[in-house]
């Protein structure tokens, strides 16, 4: 295992130049074989959980699912405000901000963008109560692309560009993620359901975020520091990743259902108007209906 460290390091080193060393023996950063692995054994859930659970009960998960979110929930919010006074502390430039310039604003800012990346890896939860749950319909090819792709690209992040411009993506994430496990904690007790109306909302912000983030890092393309510009071209294109997915994903849930409601309530509609046939099979739905309830 070390000799296959060492070995990654040196390509690594080679391919993307020396490391920032105030990251130098941090937890998960020294060496990229435990992301890795990490990612493997996600995907490997991901692949047989489905497989396992198929001839079992679900699992609730419901007190364990409302500590959890919860727990996100203030560790997002943690991030937001040290990002926010870290950045105004150093004096951040929004246009492009380098490395080094920002004093101990900048180590500020490297210590809550580790957590930042560790966080990437509690995320992984999110699936496995999916799995849990058989809400299978949840785990997506979006859903499985953002965690695992995640959790690798900021493990790159945190070795050789841990503060400066990578500040900006991570702060309107962790915003959106104060709003995204706030709701999904609520909504884990049954009884406040009827009072969550900003999930849709929530989809929304996330391709704000992206488009924002897209704006920032191509300023720093615009308007160059000294932040390496292959950090700033491979984030772009990322983004234009997650903007395409997550469209595709908004048109399915929201757009496709809406269309979907019209439909079945124009086809009412008709059904009322045209007379005694229709009127009869509205019947029989009806009784249809009540006896499923009786049962």
């Amino acid at each position: 295992m070390e000799l296959m460290d060492k070995t990654i390091n040196s390509y690594f080193d080679v391919w993307l130049g020396p490391r920032d060393p105030r990251v130098k023996g941090w937890l998960l950063l020294e060496n990229y074989t435990p992301t890795f692995i990490f990612s493997v054994l996600y995907l490997l859930i991901v692949w047989l959980g489905p497989k396992y659970m198929r001839n079992k009960q679900p699992f609730s998960c419901r007190g364990i699912l409302v500590i959890y979110n919860l727990g996100l929930t203030l560790l997002s919010l943690y991030m937001f405000y040290e990002l926010v006074t870290g950045v105004l502390e150093g004096g951040y430039n929004f246009f492009c901000q380098d490395t080094h310039s920002g004093g101990e604003a900048d180590m500020k800012i490297i210590r809550v963008l580790w957590w930042y990346y560790f966080s990437k890896l509690i995320e992984f939860m999110d699936t496995f109560f999916f799995i849990l749950r058989k809400n299978n319909h949840q785990i997506t090819v979006l859903h499985v692309y953002h965690h695992a792709t995640m959790l690798n690209i900021w493990w790159f992040v945190m070795n050789w560009v841990p503060c400066g411009h990578s500040y900006f993506g991570a702060t309107l994430n962790s915003f959106i993620h104060v709003l995204m496990y706030s709701y999904y904690g609520l909504s884990a007790v049954p009884a406040m359901r009827p009072y969550l109306w900003w999930k849709k909302y929530i989809t929304q912000g996330q391709l704000i975020q992206f488009v924002l983030t897209i704006i920032q890092t191509s300023c720093g393309v615009v308007w160059p520091c000294a932040f390496p510009q292959g950090w700033l071209y491979f984030q772009i294109s990322y983004m234009i990743s997650l903007i395409i997915l997550f469209t595709n994903f908004y048109i399915q849930t929201y757009n496709k259902k809406a269309s979907s409601r019209r439909k079945e309530y124009q086809n009412g509609s008709t059904a009322i108007a045209n007379g005694y046939t229709n009127s009869f099979s509205s019947l029989e739905n009806n009784v249809k209906q009540r006896k499923q309830r009786k049962d």
